[in-house]
C-alpha cells in the first residue's frame, strides 16, 4: 500500500516535469521560423582569434550593400584602426560621412566631413524618414545583431542565403519576401545578397555564401570590438591567479613548517612523588 502511494506520488513531479517539458518543446516547435543552422564558428573557441581578413571583407559588404539601410550608431570610426583600416584609412571612411554637427554660433545645425571619434551615422534624418523610404518598415541599427539575435551569427547567415520562394498556400503582401528563418517567414528587406555583386579588394571570390560569413564576422566584431583584449586578459588572469595560489601555499608551508613539525613533550621538574606509592629511589 505504501509502495502504492510513493509510486503515486513519485509520478505527480515526474509529471509535471514531463508537461513542462512538453510544453516548452510544443513552444520551440510552434515558433515562426525554422532555426537557424549551426555552422560551428572556429573563433567561438577560447583560445581563437577572430577572422581578421574576413571582418574586413565584411566591412566592405556592409559599407557597399547595408549602409543603404542600416545603421550602426554604437560603432566608432576609430574602432576600425588595426583592424579594417590603418589610421589614415580610417580618417579617410570617417571624412567620406557627413556628419550633422551643432549648434554653430548662430543657433544652426550644420554639417562637416566625419571625424574618428565620431560613429557611424543612420542613412535616415529619423525614423518616419526611414519607413517611408522601405514601405512601412524601418531597417534595423546593426551595431548589435550578432549579439541580439538568439543565434547570432549563425542567424545572420541563414537569413542572408535563406531568400527562397513562398511554399503554397502561403499568402505573400506586395513587397514583402519569403524567408523561413524570419519571423513569420515574411520580411520587408529584398534579398540584399547576390554571386558577384560586389568586388573584394583581395581578391576572394564573392559568393553569396562568401558575402554572408563575411558580413556576419563584421557584425559580430562590431557589436563586441574588444572581443579578442577580453579572451588575452582572461588568460592572463588565470595564469596570475594560478601563480598566486602557489605562491601563497609555499608561503603558507613556510610559516607553519616549524608549528607543525614541532615536537611538544612534558617531564616532571619537581619529580612529584605521591606519598602513598612506593618508588625504587
Amino acid at each position: 500500500m505504501y509502495a502504492k502511494i510513493f509510486a503515486s506520488r513519485a509520478v505527480i513531479p515526474l509529471g509535471l516535469v514531463g508537461i513542462a517539458s512538453m510544453r516548452s518543446k510544443t513552444t520551440k516547435c510552434s515558433e515562426d521560423a525554422i532555426p537557424s543552422l549551426d555552422y560551428g564558428w572556429a573563433e567561438q573557441g577560447i583560445y581563437s582569434s577572430m577572422d581578421y581578413a574576413s571582418v574586413r571583407r565584411g566591412f566592405q559588404v556592409y559599407r557597399q550593400v547595408c549602409a543603404a539601410c542600416h545603421s550602426m550608431k554604437f560603432l566608432a570610426f576609430r574602432e576600425l584602426q588595426g583592424v579594417t583600416h590603418t589610421e589614415e584609412g580610417a580618417k579617410q571612411v570617417a571624412a567620406s560621412y557627413e556628419i550633422t554637427d551643432g549648434p554653430d554660433d548662430t543657433g544652426e545645425m550644420f554639417t562637416r566631413p566625419g571625424k574618428l571619434f565620431d560613429r557611424f551615422p543612420s542613412p535616415y534624418a529619423n525614423e518616419e524618414q526611414g519607413r517611408a523610404a522601405n514601405n512601412g518598415a524601418y531597417p534595423p541599427d546593426l551595431s548589435l545583431m550578432a549579439v541580439a539575435r538568439h543565434a547570432g551569427k549563425d542567424y545572420i547567415v541563414s537569413l542572408l542565403t535563406g531568400y527562397v520562394e513562398a511554399p503554397a498556400g502561403k499568402p505573400m503582401l506586395p513587397g514583402l519576401s519569403y524567408n523561413p528563418y524570419f519571423s513569420g517567414g515574411a520580411i520587408a528587406m529584398p534579398k540584399p545578397l547576390s554571386d558577384g555583386q560586389i568586388e573584394y579588394e583581395d581578391g576572394t571570390p564573392a559568393t553569396l555564401s562568401q558575402m554572408a560569413y563575411d558580413v556576419a564576422n563584421f557584425l559580430d566584431w562590431g557589436a563586441s570590438p574588444e572581443n579578442d583584449d577580453r579572451k588575452k586578459n582572461g588568460l592572463m588572469l588565470c595564469v596570475m591567479f594560478f601563480g598566486s595560489m602557489l605562491l601563497a601555499g609555499y608561503a603558507k608551508r613556510v610559516k607553519w613548517s616549524g608549528v607543525k613539525s614541532r615536537r611538544v613533550t612534558y617531564t616532571d621538574k619537581y619529580h612529584y612523588k605521591h606519598p602513598t606509592k612506593k618508588y625504587d629511589n
